[in-house]
């Protein structure tokens, strides 16, 4: 197939080949940060908690007095303890999916004037990581001593562990062990371990892993989210029997429901919004190839119609049917790979705007072939229906005019 008189044939039509190049083009920009942003989010919601989520039952308290918040965190403590499947009970300032409440910028350096790095802390009680079921990934984890009051947000505890990923990225190539962490003032945080994977209380793609963890003894300040623990068929009614149990025993406090659940029905809730944003997306990329093919398919429609002369001349000149096909798929194709060419600046730069905007990662250049492809596939399927019409113009058509 001659490349050169298609180009001919497309340069009569210059409008018509713009505007579905230019739909391309646009297709193709909205396309592959389409398929970017679903696909971070599946990822995101696949992400891994670092907790037994199927074991845990989290409630979460408002109105709790810092004046009798011992007291309070002891009677529960010991109420959640006497529920009938309960293992083992933790207190803390947050859990996975649910509101952040320690987030901080910290320094590597006490001489370091800067607070470069931001993470979220956790602040946990004894048992806090048994009974999440954090894996240690290297040195230990705090000992009785280290438990210590929580202040106005940090426990006295000058002993901290760190999530191993995010260590990794603090100190690459290096041990944490034995590394400092300078919350405010001179007085640092010593990392004595790391554990395998602890989300942040609310994960996005650019933010997944970056956790520490601080050792505080339930009361003032740390009496306000409770985790338990227990078999991963008995959630549902221990979650039951805990609300019971905090109506009793604190009638005073309330129960922060947007907090407050099974693990797994907190996971679900946290997500829900994301689900939603990849069905949309999902919704809006089979409108915008279904419009692309309907434009495609127009054009092509128009160009048979207004070229059935032209075709009959090359049937009666020994072009065959497949001939007349190939004709106008390599014009599609040629159409379409102009479109993808400007489509991938246009992706570029449709993603810069959302990464200023929304803070989105940088569009991988991978999910620039796979845009390109799909694109190619529709044109080529859009315009088969149009060129299989034209095939069929008899070469007497060539005749009529004479």
């Amino acid at each position: 197939m001659q490349i050169r008189p298609i180009l001919a044939a497309l340069s009569r039509h210059r409008i018509a080949a713009f505007l579905i190049g230019a739909e391309i083009a646009l297709a193709c920009a909205i396309l592959c940060n389409a398929l970017f942003l679903i696909t971070a989010r599946l990822d995101m919601m696949r992400v891994d908690s670092g907790v037994d989520e199927n074991r845990l039952v989290v409630l979460s308290l408002d109105g709790v007095d810092d004046g009798t918040a011992s007291d309070l965190a002891a009677r529960l403590r010991a109420g959640f303890a006497g529920i009938a499947g309960v293992q083992s009970v933790a207190v803390a300032n947050a859990m996975p999916f649910t509101q952040r409440a320690g987030e901080f910028g910290f320094r590597l350096r006490a001489d370091d004037p800067h607070y470069n790095h931001q993470g979220h802390i956790y602040v946990g009680g004894p048992n806090f990581a048994s009974t999440l079921g954090l894996q240690l990934a290297a040195g230990r984890w705090f000992s009785p001593d280290e438990y210590g009051p929580v202040g106005d947000f940090l426990p006295e505890s000058r002993a901290v562990m760190v999530d191993s990923a995010y260590a990794s990225t603090l100190w690459p190539g290096e041990s944490p062990l034995g590394k400092m962490i300078y919350v405010s003032g001179e007085d640092g945080y010593r990392v004595v371990g790391t554990y395998r994977s602890l989300v942040r209380p609310d994960p996005d793609p650019s933010h997944t892993h970056n956790s520490l963890l601080m050792a505080g003894v339930p009361g003032k300040h740390l009496a306000s989210v409770y985790v338990l623990r227990t078999g991963p068929e008995q959630t549902a009614r221990v979650l039951d029997a805990a609300r019971a149990l905090v109506t009793r025993v604190a009638p005073t406090v309330v129960i922060n429901d947007a907090a407050t659940g099974t693990e797994v029905a907190l996971r679900r809730q946290y997500f829900a919004r994301d689900r939603a944003m990849a069905g949309m997306l999902v919704g809006v990329i089979a409108a915008l190839l279904l419009v692309t093919a309907l434009g495609i398919v127009g054009l092509a429609s128009f160009w048979v119609q207004q070229r059935r002369k032209q075709i009959g001349v090359r049937r009666a000149l020994g072009a065959t049917r497949g001939d007349i096909v190939r004709y106008f798929q390599t014009e599609n194709f040629l159409i379409v790979s102009f479109g993808i060419l400007f489509g991938m600046v246009l992706a570029f730069g449709l993603n810069l705007v959302l990464m200023s905007r929304y803070e989105l990662p940088r569009l991988p250049l991978y999910y620039l072939p796979f845009g390109a492809l799909a694109l190619w596939a529709l044109g080529q399927l859009a315009v088969l229906a149009p060129a299989l019409r034209a095939s069929h113009v008899p070469p007497v058509v060539a005749t009529r005019s004479v």
